[in-house]
């Protein structure tokens, strides 16, 4: 599937090619980074190879049937002639009663492949969010790159209007020294502005596997729970954290259960026929095998109590990532809200920056501000300026990182509409061990998923 997506975007980046060019959005953005993530592909991977846990430890409960071939040279010695032996044999060998210890550990893997695919959505949303941080840090570099210049034109303006006043007496020279001071200084945050713009773009690369074109606006915020209580309640009932912490809990348990029945007994059973090659005589053998564990230097012992201590573990890790889902739905919720009262208060900076800039520029032009009276004023423009710009920007991936908090930060509540890779597949191609013939369908779709 992921190589199938991978094959469908470049398809989509040469028609692309071929059309007039057009802003990037932040869902091509998101399609990007999950689609051409390689920390998906690992974690994909390491959920194929959880799956077949669960076939090998299917493939336990069925008999080993082995071949074995033996050569035997009899010493004269011992014998009057020496002579070479040659066996051959058909052997099966089955457990026949283990007391459910096998069946344990066939739900033990299949507890630890639905606990890995939580976990494989709880990246799935680190890598959407990290989308959603490099789309608007672009955009944001990019405004405060254009504030900066506007910024560095403006002073440049105000030095050229010093020098003409000092040229006529208006001014000293030292009205003139402290324009030319703040546009070296307005130059150097330009310089800055545009580093952390090239950081921006380096970051949303790596996010998304190419370097941002145009940025489009960025969309209306998706919808968030109208309570802090509400979405606390939602993350803790559909977080990945917390289902994966249950299902670890439950594979804990299982262990537990397991480690007791090591002390039960268990029933083989072996079927054999056999040839010596010499004489072409055939031999059958039937035998059954109860084997009970009476002393093991407590070996037993001591890994019950470490399966116990485990399931203390994992039931405190539950709890604890309970604690931590709480705590992070909070901070979110209320760093949205702290980023909304700045927008707030930024737009009443502006407007009162502004208006003392107007103010003070014009008393300038009539003698009764100085030069650094115009640039303290401008400075405190910019400022205002680049604070709302930051505090929008805080708003915005707030949001989404509020939405992740909850664990709804997905490719199917987003509605990105692209194909999602699908656990299920694999699994349902493997949870029985298939071999000769269902083998062959599991080649087509290890084919199908790039493998």
């Amino acid at each position: 599937m992921r190589a199938f997506l991978k094959a469908a975007a470049v398809s989509v980046l040469a028609l692309a090619a071929a059309l007039p060019a057009s802003a990037e959005s932040l869902a091509d953005a998101l399609v990007a980074a999950y689609t051409s993530s390689k920390i998906l592909d690992q974690n994909e991977a390491l959920l194929r190879a959880a799956d077949e846990d669960v076939a090998g430890s299917v493939a336990g409960l069925r008999p080993v049937i082995s071949f074995l071939g033996q050569s035997r040279y009899n010493d004269p010695a011992v014998s009057s002639v020496g002579t070479m032996q040659t066996t051959y044999s058909l052997v099966a060998q089955w457990t026949l009663l283990d007391f459910g210890r096998r069946q344990l550990g066939v739900q033990i893997a299949k507890e630890t492949v639905l606990a890995t695919r939580e976990a494989l959505r709880g990246l799935e949303q680190k890598i959407l969010l990290q989308a959603v941080d490099a789309f608007v840090n672009v955009r944001l570099q990019s405004e405060i790159v254009a504030l900066r210049q506007s910024n560095v034109r403006l002073i440049g303006e105000e030095l050229k209007a010093a020098k003409d006043r000092f040229d006529v007496g208006e001014v000293t020279r030292t009205d003139v020294a402290l324009a030319e001071a703040r546009l070296a200084s307005a130059q150097s945050g330009l310089v800055a502005a545009q580093g952390d713009l090239t950081t921006a773009r380096e970051r949303y690369k790596a996010v998304t596997g190419a370097y941002p074109g145009k940025l489009s606006a960025l969309p209306k915020l998706p919808a968030t729970p109208k309570s802090l209580d509400e979405a606390r309640t939602l993350a803790l009932a559909t977080h990945p954290d917390i289902l994966q912490a249950q299902r670890q809990v439950t594979v804990a348990d299982l262990g537990l259960q397991a480690a007791r029945a090591e002390r039960l007994p268990t029933l083989k059973g072996e079927a054999s026929i056999s040839r010596l090659d010499q004489t072409g005589t055939d031999s059958k053998a039937l035998s059954l095998t109860l084997t009970q564990p009476l002393y093991t230097g407590g070996a037993i012992a001591s890994g019950q109590r470490a399966a116990f201590a485990n399931k203390e573990a994992a039931q405190a890790a539950l709890a604890q990532t309970a604690i931590t889902i709480a705590e992070s739905v909070g901070n979110a919720w209320s760093a949205v809200d702290v980023a909304q009262a700045s927008i707030a208060a930024g737009n009443q900076q502006i407007t009162a920056a502004q208006t003392a800039f107007d103010g003070v520029k014009e008393e300038a032009t009539l003698g009764a501000r100085t030069t650094l009276d115009v640039l303290d004023a401008e400075q405190e423009l910019l400022n205002a300026r680049a604070q709302k710009l930051t505090a929008e920007a805080q708003r915005y991936v707030g949001v989404y990182n509020l939405l992740a908090s909850m664990g709804l930060l997905s490719v199917e509540h987003l509605k990105l509409g692209v194909p999602v890779y699908d656990p299920a597949t694999y699994y349902n191609a493997v949870k029985k061990a298939p071999i000769s013939v269902q083998g062959k369908a599991l080649d087509r779709i290890m084919k199908r998923s790039g493998n």
